[in-house]
């Protein structure tokens, strides 16, 4: 229930706060270590709390039209369910990854450079929730690529650099292709995103189709789906509270939540079920899974193989919306909020093993769990949530994703569902593996002794926010009945 109707403009304060905090940050004085810390936390704190308010007394669908080019596209911002739940996510996310990036950053240089636009993102990333129309997202979406940039290439070696072109050419071409499906979405709707679809049918559908394909696959380049995925893995050079945010909350699930938002909310489920491009996007999204999940199985490096599972896992999103069923969509909702706050533990776990010791490969954690055995437990955990054991979070969003794709019956439905075990399967044996070689080799010979004798924990700043997301694996695991009634709610067109 409302308590109170508020402006739907009122949105912009959430999305306006971190930008222009981020922007004075960038070019205003410099601050002293202490002074920045307070300055940016507060910010996000003042961020979240304006987003929570929001969510609470801004009416669902009111629109807040800011700008219009032309007639049928414009710039504005609403709230709905979808919108909600991505929101929500950030809100909570955000303000914990910064009080772990003031440890992880606090010998790194060019640290006013970096929380200017650690605090940028995220008020750009609301832009895309908030997002009332293809036209707002497209350029939303395309904004977020550039705040990012320099996040990927902040340490601005040779490696960082790469990593910082690549990920720009393969947004930046994703995005071309997505501007298709954008322009024509557009030209055929009212452009305000609505719930089972809102193109008038002016078009020959199997064009239409072809055009979804485009904007599948273009903003599909953000979660990393095959063949466009190589900037993943490449982007894990950038510091470790840049890579928990890029592969668990802004930008991997931007691309889902745009890929949801075309399919339910601009084409339609009624224009592209029993189609062959709803068949070619299960089959893309089930092949996505089960290679990621090999390379991240074959993966060295501790990073890049929590990258490679996060496409997979991405993979799993795409797959439930692509299902184009109420079902399938809540299967993906889930696992974008379940993964976000898993991969979120998983990537704070290893950014404290590597900030900690200065090692990035697997064979290095050997016997390193007996060191720190708070952060190698909470891994675990995650691990285990990640592979869908019952009890954790993880274990709830991928029987969704099962049984949905289970009653949409199709063979190619079959085949997903297929691809759904066995990259489960893979995901127990890439995961749980670090835990094994973490707390199973205890003699001097298995590793642990070529590194200092003074290892331990991080500090109470990084050991919180990975307590806060094991603690809500858990939780979400053991209780997640008001999360998937709400997710039901939006599945059903009803938030």
């Amino acid at each position: 229930m409302l308590i109170m109707e508020w402006n739907p403009l009122l949105l912009l304060v959430p999305i306006l706060l971190p930008i222009l905090c981020g922007g004075w940050l960038l070019l205003g004085r410099r601050m002293d270590s202490k002074n920045r810390e307070l300055f940016t936390e507060v910010a996000a704190c003042f961020t979240s709390t304006a987003v929570f308010l929001s969510l609470s007394n801004i009416r669902r669908g009111s629109v807040a039209t800011v700008y219009t080019f032309i007639d049928g596209f414009s710039v504005g911002f609403m709230m709905d369910g979808p919108g909600m739940l991505f929101a929500g996510m950030v809100a909570v996310m955000w303000p914990l990854a910064l009080l772990y990036a003031f440890s992880y950053m606090e010998r790194a240089p060019r640290q006013n450079s970096f929380f200017a636009f650690y605090l940028m993102t995220y008020g750009v990333t609301l832009a895309v929730a908030f997002s009332a129309n293809l036209v707002t997202m497209y350029v939303c979406f395309e904004l977020l690529t550039l705040v990012t940039i320099p996040l990927v290439a902040h340490s601005q070696n040779t490696d960082s650099t790469y990593a910082g072109y690549l990920y720009a050419a393969y947004c930046i071409a994703g995005a071309a292709l997505a501007l298709v499906a954008v322009v024509l979405g557009t030209l055929d709707g009212s452009g305000t995103f609505h719930f089972g679809g809102n193109l008038a049918n002016e078009y020959p559908s199997a064009l239409m189709r072809t055009v979804y394909l485009f904007g599948f696959i273009g903003f599909g380049t953000k979660a990393a789906v095959f063949p466009l995925y190589i900037w993943l893995p490449k982007a894990s050079v950038a510091p470790t509270p840049v890579t928990a945010l890029l592969h668990a909350v802004a930008v991997v699930n931007s691309g889902v939540f745009a890929v949801t938002r075309l399919t339910w909310y601009a084409f339609g489920p009624n224009l592209l079920s029993e189609s062959a491009v709803r068949t070619f996007c299960v089959l893309l999204s089930s092949f996505s899974m089960v290679f990621a999940a090999v390379m991240a199985l074959k993966e060295r490096h501790f990073k890049r193989r929590l990258a490679y599972s996060t496409m997979s896992n991405l993979s799993y999103m795409l797959f439930g919306v692509s299902l184009m069923t109420g079902h399938g969509l809540t299967g993906a909702l889930s696992h974008m909020l379940f993964h976000g706050v898993i991969k979120m533990s998983l990537f704070l776990c290893a950014g404290a093993f590597m900030h900690v010791t200065g090692k990035e490969y697997l064979y290095e954690i050997n016997g390193q769990g007996w060191r720190m055995p708070y952060t190698f437990t909470a891994y675990t955990l995650g691990a285990l949530s990640l592979t869908g054991i019952p009890l954790f979070c993880g274990f709830v969003s991928k029987w969704r994703l099962l049984t949905a794709g289970v009653a949409a019956g199709t063979w190619a439905d079959m085949v997903g569902v297929a691809a759904l075990l066995l990259s489960a399967f893979l995901c127990a044996m890439y995961t749980l593996s670090v835990s094994v070689r973490a707390f199973l080799p205890r003699t001097p010979d298995s590793g642990a002794a070529e590194l200092p004798a003074g290892i331990q924990e991080a500090d109470w700043r990084m050991l919180v926010p990975i307590g806060f997301f094991t603690a809500a694996n858990i939780a979400f695991g053991v209780w997640s009945k008001p999360v998937m009634t709400f997710l039901e709610a939006v599945s059903r067109g009803v938030l």
